[in-house]
């Protein structure tokens, strides 16, 4: 254990943020599990505890509207992020990363179902 890559090795093992799921193209984060990143107002596993979607928005720019009941919405900053903003599943699977309303509005039914 005093080698860096068997801890992180180990340490993904036992909290499955080495699986990536195949979600198809784009940015390097879709279907990894996102790590528990420091937010402004806190660390981001906190924000996830209630078990619903999270939309993580660090633009201020996009919108749930129709998802609101399934999916949290929140506007913070991290430094180590780095994506406009990222909607995780509520297993902490990155499952779309952008900054166009319209491409997230898509990307909603798939994981939340139709809008109300």
């Amino acid at each position: 254990m005093d080698f860096e890559e068997v801890n992180r090795y180990v340490t993904e093992m036992i909290t499955v943020v080495g699986i990536c799921y195949d979600f198809g193209e784009g940015h390097d984060l879709l279907g990894r599990r996102l790590r528990d990143v420091r937010l402004k107002q806190g660390r981001l596993y906190e924000l996830m505890r209630t078990g619903r979607g999270l939309l993580l928005d660090q633009t201020g720019k996009l919108s749930v509207a129709g998802w609101a009941d399934r999916v949290d919405y929140v506007v913070d900053v991290s430094e180590e992020l780095d994506a406009p903003a990222v909607l995780l599943r509520p297993d902490g699977h990155v499952a779309w990363v952008g900054d166009d309303q319209e491409d997230l509005f898509s990307a909603l039914p798939p994981w939340f179902g139709a809008a109300d």
